[in-house]
């Protein structure tokens, strides 16, 4: 469509040497995980020569305006691709324009989620642009940049203050603005010599101590430094003002930089309306060495603004780098164990000088000897000759982990030294940690086991082989004995031993197994040639028809053999593909589909709960099954509660149903009955998922309970009650997403530190073990959002696998048995163009299958891999968008064919907005039309036997496994999200995507190619689903009702829950209490205290 909101920007010229320092903000807005354009978006900039500080995804306005105000920039960047775009960009200008802040320029896009109308309405308020996907056709994305960085090439050293009175005046909190606008004078060499004479003068006798922290690249200092912050604010009561001078390199050839230590701190927020922590962000310029030339200027501003502690964290640096010193009272040295040989810490210069060693990461291999070295180095550097090793001040920590005793021992040691150079300090709250090192209590994936996916590899591989291996015997077998037989009726005389010793050669030397295989081949042939398929289970005979007539009379078999008559390939293909249901299970892993069951599922999910409800009625009206899908909009997505503030309030209910309460849970689905055979649910959540899920399970033990009521007329006993639950989580069927893995990886809904997202996801399945769960999925391992986030088919199936790996090896680690688990995992994966993804189920199966059997020793039920397919969201395009459903179809035929257990088919107006009632039945209408009226769906394993697919499996499976040996270099799954290996190749897959999308190398009908000769320059008006007033506000109310009357016991339970996070007890088994009387957003407010927030990456 095209773009009348404003007037038309022409393609800019060659970006021009830019007058000032241009520093912008970069993010993703509130409850938004879409970060993939935003870094693009900051990666040019950075190219045309602008400093940028990045915050990452899920940013509210006063995070970015807080951000943009202490680090005064000209300019503000915003992706908003989850809705609420209108409320949180007028939001953001009103608190520019009150915070002193109006002459920053914001600017904005959305892709086509942000409709002309929208952007015309926001220009009129005063941002500065919005762009809309014609303007990046139109300009390109570099055009679009250089235009931005053209506008905001101003002077800011106008607005800095020009004497020392505003760094005194009001509380310190006033000072941060003003004491930003002096560090931009300062920077920018604008500040006149007398004003930083007298600076340095009134900061010289001032008792505020500098802690300098520097170190190499990548050994996490910024980490390491928000912990630090963390305990001295709850060590101290949260009364010390501390300031936080970070500082990065800046690019030689274009000035540009990447400030990127902001977007790691998560202690620097404002703590029950305490603004107590300041931070900047410099560039080197053109120091030449890891400080800015401003630095000691900035550290006296700091100390004159009233902070009792100064921070100051340098860029990496070399062996010989140690420029920080000088400048403060007490400096740090963060390393890792991988420095190589003990000889290399010789060179390095910081461990003459440093006073704290912090060796981080110590969770990694050698950790331990590491700090035996480094602990030695620093004894003989400085001849302490009378002191042990073990009392020198090195430590080990891992910032990653929450409430790491390692970080807290660094930081009770620091404190100390802090003190004795002014720092006001009381008796900290904080028990005293008895150790120097990170104990590491708690192992995800124990060391010993980091190898598993190279280990599946191998075994996978040694199965196909070994299948080669029989073929060849059984073949020759035949052959000898058809060839003994042909000679003997020939010649008429016997050939004697010697052929029957070759032939029981061949039969010695065949496993048990493959013979058994060819033995019953004959009675699988004729199982299946008849009109119906028989099975008898406990004397009852179960009959499956296997016939279908066409109109011509012509009969189509629910599943066709191959006519093989050679031993040889009859073996392969029992080995290799098997009939559906049977090892390995690559073309199905149930032997026919549910009769009267389609795959699909009903997808819902918009305004409050009251309206998802209606709509799951609507789409299930006339169906057998009941298979509800459930969408939840972006404030549950991210745990917290809807809010009056503009920036939540514009999202309550938007791109999902608002859910914030067990009452909420109820209401949505009210009228269908959760433990019937028939009705399943799927959930779509992942961070507050454990929440999500207690809510769901109360919501259908609630049902049964009134059920009991209402047939008894009086309430159940304590012992009914527990019968009524223990019933119940036995027989409710459904799905919950609940995969961090994936979160972490690609989509960023991720709320808690991983490690104890992964720790509540094995408390889930512990749960289920106990209460034997066995009809509802713990996870659903996603490739879905991985596709989405940009992977191309065989990344998003190898990340995908081996992060259901990773969960078996983090799960046995726990205790439990392979075959009490196994069941209760899922996959998810995303339907595409490309040829791959006609073999992904496929694929996916077969690996599964082998693994679990030859490498876990699961049984049948585990070997079993089922899945559920979404057409691909990522080919739905703004333009043309009838032709959407083009593409659906196909994707739809692709998965169904492949035996996929359930399917969604995406609705074609998705690119702009909340599926319509319209488009949501063209959507279920493409799979009934494929399920009752396209007559080769009426076979069961059309995929079988193609020549085609048998390569492409072959060879998307070797892609596969070559992948899983790249990760295992890594270190296992875990290991490579900490290099960001995973993210990494899928933002450089989708930029593949998009570089030829845009180029037109891959072609893309109606968008790059046979576009629209008449397409009217006018756009067509389209239906935007959106929630209203009424049913936000209801939403409020609702909620303030609930907190109203759980008033008196939500304390408690929440106390409770927090006790169960800290004593490693099962939290889930809390949850399903706690969310009696507590909502989404208390919940996930109490285990952020301690299960630690989710640390952003670059």
């Amino acid at each position: 469509m095209n773009d009348l909101s404003a007037p038309k920007l022409a393609a800019v010229p060659e970006q021009a040497k830019l007058a000032n320092k241009v520093r912008f903000v970069t993010a993703a807005s509130l409850f938004d995980g879409h970060d993939a354009s935003i870094n693009i978006m900051r990666r040019i900039l950075q190219s045309n020569g602008v400093e940028v500080v990045h915050l990452g995804h899920n940013r509210s306005v006063d995070e970015v305006v807080t951000a943009a105000l202490a680090e005064d920039v000209q300019g503000i960047a915003i992706s908003s691709y989850q809705g609420g775009h209108v409320e949180y960009f007028k939001y953001m200008l009103d608190l520019l324009r009150q915070r002193g802040g109006a002459h920053i320029k914001v600017f904005g896009g959305g892709g086509g989620v942000i409709v002309p109308e929208e952007i015309a309405d926001l220009h009129a308020y005063g941002v500065t642009r919005i762009f809309s996907p014609e303007d990046g056709q139109r300009m390109g994305l570099v055009g679009m940049i250089q235009w931005m960085v053209q506008q905001c090439d101003i002077d800011l050293s106008q607005y800095s203050p020009t004497a020392l009175a505003p760094l005194r005046e009001g509380s310190v909190a006033d000072r941060h603005r003003p004491l930003a606008q002096l560090i931009t004078a300062l920077e920018n060499e604008k500040a006149s010599p007398e004003l930083r004479a007298e600076l340095r003068a009134a900061a010289e006798d001032l008792p505020v101590p500098a802690l300098g922290i520097t170190g190499t690249g990548g050994a996490g200092k910024s980490s390491l430094t928000d912990e630090l912050i963390r305990r001295i604010r709850l060590d101290q009561g949260d009364a010390l003002n501390i300031a936080v001078i970070s500082i990065d390199p800046s690019r030689r050839k274009s000035g540009g930089a990447l400030l990127g230590d902001r977007i790691r701190m998560n202690a620097i927020a404002p703590w029950a309306g305490q603004s107590r922590v300041f931070m900047r962000s410099l560039a080197t310029r053109e120091a030449g060495s890891e400080i800015s030339q401003a630095l000691p200027d900035v550290i006296a501003a700091c100390k004159v603004a009233g902070f009792d502690l100064v921070i100051v964290e340098t860029s990496g640096i070399g062996q010989g780098d140690a420029a920080i010193v000088p400048h403060v009272d007490v400096s740090m040295y963060v390393m890792t164990p991988e420095f190589g040989a003990a000889s290399q810490l010789e060179k390095i210069d910081m461990l003459d000088f440093a006073d704290f060693i912090a060796i981080n990461k110590f969770d990694r291999k050698g950790a331990l000897d590491a700090l035996r070295d480094v602990a030695k180095q620093y004894q003989r550097n400085r001849e302490l000759w009378s002191k042990r090793p073990e009392e020198m001040p090195v430590y080990g920590t891992q910032a990653s982990r929450f409430n790491d005793d390692g970080v807290t021992a660094l930081y009770q040691g620091l404190v100390s030294k802090l003190a004795e150079f002014g720092m006001k300090t009381q008796p900290g709250t904080l028990p005293k940690s008895e150790v120097r090192f990170s104990s590491g209590k708690h192992v995800i994936v124990p060391p010993a086991r980091a190898r598993y996916l190279a280990e599946i590899s191998d075994t996978v591989r040694g199965y196909h082989k070994n299948t080669a291996k029989q073929v060849k015997l059984a073949r020759e077998r035949q052959q000898l004995r058809a060839s003994k037989r042909m000679l003997e009726e020939a010649k008429g005389i016997d050939l004697g031993a010697d052929f029957d010793t070759l032939i029981a050669d061949r039969d010695s030397a065949m496993e048990a197994g493959a013979k058994k295989l060819l033995a019953q081949w004959p009675d699988m042939q004729a199982a299946y040639a008849g009109d119906d398929y028989v099975v008898k289970i406990r004397d009852k005979e179960i009959r499956t028809r296997l016939i279908s007539h066409t109109l011509s009379g012509t009969k189509v078999r629910k599943v066709a053999l191959p006519r093989y008559e050679d031993d040889g390939e009859v073996l392969r293909f029992l080995m290799s593909e098997n009939v559906p249901g049977s090892f390995p299970f690559t073309a199905g892993v149930f032997a026919f589909k549910r009769e009267g069951e389609d795959p699909t599922r009903m997808f819902a999910g918009e305004g409050d709960a009251f309206r998802t409800n209606r709509r799951f009625k609507l789409v299930s009206t006339g169906m057998d099954a009941k298979r509800l899908s459930t969408a939840f909009d972006s404030v549950t997505l991210y745990g917290a509660d809807p809010a009056i503030r503009p920036d939540i309030y514009g999202k309550v209910g938007n791109s999902g149903v608002s859910i914030a309460t067990l009452d909420d849970m109820k209401v949505l689905y009210d009228g269908f009955n959760l433990c019937s055979p028939s009705t399943s649910v799927s959930m779509t959540i992942n961070g507050p998922a454990p929440t999500i899920l207690a809510m769901f399970m109360n919501t259908a033990i609630d049902q049964q309970v009134d059920k009991f009521v209402e047939e008894n007329k009086r309430q159940p006993s304590a012992d009914e009650a527990a019968k009524i639950k223990d019933w119940v989580l036995q027989n409710v069927r459904g799905t919950v997403q609940a995969d961090i893995l994936k979160e972490d990886q690609g989509q960023n809904t991720c709320i808690f530190s991983t490690e104890f997202s992964l720790k509540v996801m094995g408390d889930i399945q512990e749960y289920f073990v106990h209460h034997q769960v066995r009809n509802f999925y713990s996870v659903s391992i996603s490739g879905y959002h991985i596709a989405e986030a940009g992977a191309n088919p065989i990344s998003q199936l190898a990340f995908t696998l081996s992060n259901g790996f990773t969960f078996v090896e983090a799960y046995l680690a726990r205790g439990m048995h392979i075959d009490d688990f196994a069941p209760n995992l899922s996959f998810f994966f995303s339907n595409g163009m490309d040829p791959e993804y006609t073999v992904l189920g496929r694929v996916a199966r077969r690996i599964w299958a082998v693994a679990m059997r030859d490498k876990y020793g699961a049984n049948d039920r585990s070997q079993k891999l089922k899945y559920h397919v979404q057409t691909s969201g990522r080919s739905l395009h703004a333009q043309e968008i009838d032709f959407n459903d083009i593409r659906t179809t196909l994707q739809a035929l692709i998965a169904i064919y492949d035996n996929c257990n359930s399917l969604h088919t995406n609705a074609y107006d998705e690119a702009i907005t909340t599926p319509t009632d319209e488009s949501v039945r063209r959507a279920l209408a493409i799979q009934l039309i494929i399920n009752r009226e396209w007559g080769l769906a009426k076979n069961e394993n059309p995929n079988q036997g193609s020549f085609i697919m048998e390569e492409l499996t072959d060879l998307v499976e070797e892609a596969v496994l070559q992948e899983f040996e790249r990760i295992a270099e890594r270190g296992g799954v875990l290991g490579a999200m900490e290099t960001g290996y995973q993210r990494g190749k899928i933002q450089e897959e989708s930029m593949l995507y998009e570089h030829q999308k845009h180029d037109g190398t891959l072609p893309i009908i109606g968008v790059n190619t046979f576009r629209n000769p008449k397409a009217s320059d006018v756009p067509a008006p389209i239906e935007l689903a959106r929630s209203t007033d009424d049913e936000k506000q209801s939403q409020l109310k609702r909620l303030e009702d609930f907190h109203t009357r759980h008033a008196a016991e939500a304390p408690a339970a929440l106390a409770a829950l927090q006790k169960a996070a800290i004593d490693n007890e099962n939290v889930f088994a809390e949850l399903m209490d706690a969310v009696r009387v507590c909502s989404l957003g208390q919940i996930t407010s109490a285990l952020f205290e301690v299960g630690g927030q989710y640390r952003r990456n670059m």
